[in-house]
């Protein structure tokens, strides 16, 4: 095999990345060239750094598991990007299905939307964690011997010394222990369980093996939440924060917990967080809205709705609670055409209240 014929790009969620890595050294110990975004490629870099390697290499690697598609549907989310620019590319596309990944699975195939269509049709391997050497001799002898059919772009020099640079420090990292690998099953159970008690158990394994696996905490401090355990949910959240504090998620829930619980002020902190993390984050700028109206700021609730639609033009929910401030400032014509919006993006039909909502808006409509 040319040389050329051996160099991969790894795409992963960082979630997973116990797993990348593992792949990475099994990759590099049989002679591969990979680019492994390992500490993270700044933002501004993106387009010419992973965007130019995967352009530069014949085989994409991505790793897909329960949880791996979940943020696909958002705007410039960076997985989707790599997906979209291999299969465009016409690069050798290979599917790593981890954890029980199943594309046909529920949930799964309605994540797969748009381009992220065509990945169906592309090779896919199962990589169970008791059989990973077997795999990944698979998957280099079977899916990835194969002659270069597309021409490779070459990477600008800044793209291949970000990529020697990721590889230096991929290289410095310890081997990925099996355990690591078991908390990542069990994590995923977590992720596809459909019972909240099912969640904690399986998030709480997963914390058992690796004690600093801050999504886990973070996905158990949820369950906690949808159960009603506010204090509960707040303990896992401040831990998954302690051992990752810029997840701009977890001050979000955290704040929704806090806002609970009638602790505004700690709940408009953690708003406050977040959106500092995570400028564009609809939804902590929705929430810390609904504190601030609580607290008698309409103003300010206004401007957070107004932020959390223009970044979410079909945000169901800020479109209702800025129909309440209007509705508050007795600004009927504006509540009722929120109302009205509301509905039409579908949170009446999600949230079972439709009739009681266009009785309301025929109610304001009449006082103009």
């Amino acid at each position: 095999m040319e040389l050329a014929e051996k160099t991969v790009f790894l795409s992963y969620r960082r979630t997973n990345a116990p797993w990348a890595l593992a792949i990475y050294q099994n990759f590099k110990h049989n002679g591969y060239d990979v680019f492994f975004d390992y500490n993270g490629v700044a933002s501004g870099d993106f387009e010419q750094v992973i965007l130019g390697n995967i352009k530069a290499r014949a085989h994409f690697i991505v790793l897909l598991t329960p949880s791996a598609l979940e943020r696909c549907h958002e705007p410039g989310d960076w997985l989707c990007r790599e997906i979209e620019t291999a299969l465009e590319a016409k690069r050798n596309v290979v599917s790593l299905m981890l954890e029980g990944f199943n594309f046909d699975a529920p949930g799964i195939a309605g994540q797969l939307k748009g381009k992220l269509e065509g990945l169906r049709k592309y090779n896919a391997l199962e990589v169970p964690v008791a059989f990973f050497e077997e795999a990944m001799e698979r998957l280099r002898s079977r899916y990835l011997n194969v002659p270069l059919s597309a021409v490779l772009h070459p990477s600008t020099p800044f793209a291949q010394q970000v990529a020697s640079e990721q590889k230096h420090a991929a290289d410095a990292a310890p081997p990925v222990q099996e355990k690591e690998l078991s908390a990542q099953q069990w994590f995923e159970l977590g992720v596809a369980a459909t019972d909240h008690d099912e969640e904690i158990r399986f998030n709480t394994e997963a914390i058992r093996l690796e004690p600093d696996f801050p999504e886990a905490f973070y996905n158990r401090g949820n369950a906690h939440y949808a159960k009603g355990d506010f204090d509960g949910a707040l303990k896992d959240y401040d831990e998954a924060i302690r051992l990752k504090p810029d997840l701009a998620s977890a001050f979000n829930n955290s704040g929704s917990a806090r806002y609970v619980k009638g602790d505004f002020d700690g709940a408009l902190k953690d708003y406050d967080e977040a959106i500092r993390l995570k400028p564009d984050h609809a939804s902590a700028f929705n929430n810390r809205g609904s504190v601030r109206f609580e607290k008698g700021d309409f103003d300010g609730a206004l401007k957070d709705y107004d932020e959390a639609i223009r970044l979410q033009p079909d945000y169901a929910s800020a479109f209702y609670n800025r129909a309440k401030v209007f509705e508050n400032g007795s600004d009927s014509k504006a509540a009722a055409a929120d109302f009205q919006r509301y509905l039409d993006c579908g949170g009446g039909f999600q949230n079972g209240d439709q009739s009681a909502v266009e009785e309301r808006i025929r109610n304001l409509r009449k006082k103009f």
